[in-house]
């Protein structure tokens, strides 16, 4: 199903910018949303095609003011893509206290508030697609990152149940987890090589925006429950996942790895 009106949320900036790039070129009816007004701005002009909500997804409001624009363009909201998340690396003994609520408001709730109001309005309407973003980190257990592991792991979580419980009303719920991208999120990770060793032991090629983008424009296509990228990573965090002991023995190693690999991006 293409797209008639699609929400992006993080729209300003990282995956959330290339989607909404790419979905304006197509003329696609948008609804983008971001906590950066300048960003945003700077990036789109409102017109009959697109509709600027900067605001927090984190409240109710927000959405309900989604749900309106697309009430008053006559056209049903076909699919959202959650884009929007933040990262602070931090050891347990170390991150900030109020680091807790930064995670689980903005990579969790936000996703979370906004899968289950939109996906109230695509009951009714019987049809309608949600594509979550979680993480390879939401598939195995980061330590340095245990905050952002914990939202990602959660968002993954409650995107597969809801899927199951919305089906029968013909409504699809996918959820993301790409391996490191390049994004602002990225950069700051790049200022905590000791956090963040471990999310830089993958492939010498970090992924991009226009990698993400790709998969899930086939992911609208042909939706699926749930998609890694890449999935050879995917599969090594469901085994890392699933034997956290096994993932551990290969923990210095992959410390390793992330070191040089962090060497090279700086």
């Amino acid at each position: 199903m293409n797209p008639t009106l699609l929400i992006i949320t993080g729209a300003a900036s990282g995956i959330g910018l290339e989607l909404a790039n790419y979905f304006a070129k197509l003329s696609t009816n948008l609804i983008l949303i971001d906590t950066d007004e300048k960003a945003l701005k700077e990036s789109f002009q409102e017109n009959e095609q697109i509709s600027l909500i900067a605001a927090d997804i984190t409240q109710e409001d927000t959405w309900n003011k989604a749900i309106d624009l697309a009430k008053g363009r006559f056209t049903p909201i076909s699919h959202l893509i959650n884009c929007a998340g933040v990262i602070q690396p931090g050891f347990l003994l170390n991150y900030k206290i109020s680091d807790i609520a930064y995670h689980l408001d903005i990579n969790t709730k936000g996703s979370i508030l906004g899968t289950t109001l939109i996906a109230r309005e695509m009951k009714n309407q019987e049809f309608g697609h949600i594509i979550n973003i979680s993480s390879l980190a939401g598939i195995a257990p980061v330590a340095g990152l245990s905050l952002y592991t914990a939202s990602k792991f959660a968002i993954r979580g409650f995107s597969l149940a809801v899927a199951a419980e919305l089906e029968e009303y013909g409504v699809e719920v996918s959820v993301v987890c790409p391996d490191l991208v390049r994004t602002p999120m990225l950069e700051t990770q790049l200022n905590y090589p000791k956090e963040s060793v471990l999310s830089f032991s993958g492939p010498e090629k970090v992924l991009t925006p226009i990698d993400v983008r790709e998969a899930i424009v086939q992911l609208i296509k042909k939706p699926k429950r749930m998609i890694c990228i890449p999935e050879r990573r995917g599969l090594l965090a469901k085994i890392a996942g699933t034997w956290p002991g096994l993932g551990e023995f290969f923990r210095a190693g992959l410390e390793r790895k992330g070191e040089k690999a962090l060497s090279r991006l700086k």
